[in-house]
């Protein structure tokens, strides 16, 4: 799909002012068929999981149900980038095509998600606090970071889109932690402590292959599934290789290394960064020296 010179500057102008921009059907239907298909099998074992990919269950699923036995037992799954059907999605040439007018010609795909927000079971648990990305990744400059983040299906207020406020990506990365909430919160569901002004939010209501492309820094979350039906949608993280390894939150190393309380803070920095570097894959471009995993764990 060629985007022509006057296209791509309103874009990077509207990215530049709100820190997103949707493009309207980037993925046709049978592009995401496949990736929905290959989510079912490898949700009821027709498909086998890579042993790097992580499986999700909402907090609340997980009280009621025990084994992994369909797509409805599994609100998320992470890491997919040494599953080959998945991880064709994050190879996209079209997705990749507005990913380098932010990142440079060198991009390693970061992280990786195929969200399966479930109804909420009334405990509020399938919300997903406004939180920014940044705070997760360990990785500078920000703005040569994006997310790109594709409907599976019609996604609207009703099913939980996505809320974002514009222009929060000009400000700095503001202090995270656990909401707290009366049904509890999944792990690792961290969002914004200090003040922000909900008024301003903006839902991104989207048709299935509609692509949402985000600034790391921009403040974003999504509320209940009210449907009866699971609302999908898959995602891929993009970093220039060209950036520098940074420090994460110390609210988020507690979390990560609870119950590891001795370990040295030097080993937990060079766990985290190896784990980047694990889980990240080059997609376009060369991968610079600092991408080698170190050897010192």
């Amino acid at each position: 799909m060629a985007t022509n010179e006057a296209t791509l500057a309103e874009l990077r102008r509207k990215y530049e002012e709100d820190g997103f921009f949707v493009v309207r059907k980037l993925f046709s239907n049978e592009e995401l068929n496949v990736f929905l298909e290959r989510f079912e099998d490898l949700c009821n074992g027709k498909a086998e999981r890579p042993s790097s990919m992580l499986v999700m269950k909402d907090i609340e699923l997980a009280r009621r149900k025990g084994t992994i036995k369909s797509t409805k037992d599994v609100t998320k799954i992470q890491d997919f980038q040494d599953e080959p059907v998945l991880f064709e999605f994050c190879k996209n040439e079209r997705m990749l095509d507005y990913v380098k007018k932010f990142t440079g010609d060198n991009v390693r795909s970061i992280h990786t998600m195929l969200i399966n927000k479930p109804p909420d079971l009334g405990s509020g648990t399938s919300r997903h606090p406004m939180h920014q990305d940044l705070y997760y990744f360990p990785l500078r400059p920000a703005n040569k970071i994006i997310a790109t983040w594709v409907a599976m299906e019609h996604i609207h207020r009703d099913n939980g889109c996505l809320a974002v406020i514009p222009g929060s990506h000009k400000g700095s990365l503001l202090t995270h932690g656990n909401p707290e909430w009366e049904g509890g919160v999944n792990k690792l569901y961290h969002g914004v402590k200090d003040e922000i002004n909900m008024d301003k939010r903006v839902f991104l209501e989207m048709e299935k292959g509609d692509c949402v492309f985000f600034h790391p820094l921009l403040i974003h979350g999504s509320g209940r599934n009210a449907t009866q039906g699971f609302r999908k949608a898959i995602s891929c993280h993009y970093a220039s290789s060209d950036c520098s390894f940074h420090s994460i939150p110390d609210e988020l190393m507690e979390e990560v290394f609870a119950g590891h309380d001795n370990l040295e803070d030097e080993y937990k920095e060079t766990f985290v960064r190896n784990l980047w570097k694990f889980k990240s894959r080059q997609v376009s471009g060369t991968q610079p020296e600092h991408w080698r995993v170190a050897s010192n764990l």
